[in-house]
């Protein structure tokens, strides 16, 4: 179904399908591992207590207000949390020391959210795959020791990679090829393996891993939110990729039916469409400033070792092929649909 244009510089570009052609297509795993989308547990009920970790970060918050009025909830994160909602109990406890295994035992919760990631570069490569890897692993092993019944991780769409040759659109079932051309980003492979590994030695655990395209904003600082508030935005000179976004509280809506329809297995988290990438810069308010590959390549490089621009080189491909994906294994079994528009989402992070 087509949807409304935007007027553009470059003419007139209607959004595309968020969706690949309805024919069916075959599995290229086991039936009972593209299949199995929901769990015997069923979903959370009203009530229990739920476990968030990385609650005082932008994403955290809005999933926190999402599930206050359903469920016990408790926070934990390395930072504070101040002026929280009453009720909500929030810890400043770091995943990675002994101290946060006390939650599990004090707080007895039946689900958790894992959100407790490092998705910028400020830090180094040690401490962000120390956070990143080793938190998850203790995460899960602590979920199983204390009866944990639900886990709902948010992974990201960049795990696949971007690549001339990806096909429109992904599926779950896609190789993890990102770390090919963009290593600084491998850990969030590895966390998604960790917990894919999880799903299927664990069977007892109602295990949802969301893959959520790239995430806008009023509170979520992500890479491509940064990107895009950018008054003059570094493209690549002749390429002008497919791209999707969501709205981050369409993220914690997906959240919130992950837990409450008992979901279980591996899911891509698509938003309301796809468009041209100069298209999204222009809607964003910035102006979009070509440059040759191998110039882009040696600044940004340089820039990033001083410090002085967010992004590592490698995160120049997805600015060159498409990271597209298929979302309609999530839709199928939660019946998400995004209540924000594309011009909402651009609207979050308009100049």
């Amino acid at each position: 179904m087509a949807r409304a244009p935007f007027d553009t510089p470059e003419g007139l570009f209607h959004f595309a399908d968020p969706e690949p052609d309805p024919a069916p297509v075959a599995p290229s795993r086991p039936a009972a591992v593209t299949e199995t989308w929901s769990h015997p547990r069923g979903g959370a009920r009203p009530g229990e207590t739920v476990l968030i970790t990385g609650i005082a970060g932008g994403q955290g918050r809005l999933i926190a207000r999402r599930l206050a009025n359903t469920f016990d909830l408790v926070g934990v994160d390395r930072h504070p949390w101040e002026g929280h909602p009453p009720g909500l109990r929030v810890l400043t406890v770091d995943i990675r020391k002994r101290k946060f295994e006390d939650v599990f035992r004090t707080e007895r919760p039946t689900a958790v959210v894992h959100l407790a990631f490092i998705r910028h570069f400020r830090l180094g490569e040690e401490l962000r795959h120390e956070i990143n890897v080793l938190g998850t692993k203790r995460v899960l092993e602590y979920a199983i020791a204390h009866g944990v019944k639900r886990v709902v991780l948010l992974s990201s769409s960049y795990v696949y990679g971007a690549f001339p040759d990806n096909p429109y659109y992904m599926d779950e079932d896609s190789p993890l090829n990102v770390s090919r051309n963009y290593a600084e980003v491998r850990d969030l492979s590895e966390v998604d393996t960790l917990a894919t590994a999880f799903l299927w030695r664990h069977p007892e655990v109602a295990t949802t891993v969301l893959r959520p395209v790239s995430t806008l904003g009023y509170y979520v600082h992500s890479s491509m939110g940064r990107y895009l508030r950018q008054r003059y935005v570094p493209t690549i000179m002749g390429f002008n990729p497919m791209m999707q976004f969501i709205h981050e509280e369409d993220v914690a809506e997906a959240v919130a039916l992950a837990l409450q329809t008992g979901t279980h297995g591996v899911f891509n988290l698509t938003g309301p469409g796809a468009v041209p990438l100069k298209v999204a810069i222009h809607e964003a308010g910035g102006t979009a400033v070509p440059f040759p590959e191998p110039v882009a390549r040696a600044v940004f490089s340089r820039l990033f070792r001083w410090g002085l621009y967010p992004t590592p080189p490698g995160a120049i491909n997805f600015l060159k092929y498409p990271c597209t994906l298929d979302g309609r294994r999530f839709q199928q079994a939660t019946g998400f649909a995004p209540l924000f528009s594309l011009e909402d989402v651009f609207a979050s992070v308009r100049r």
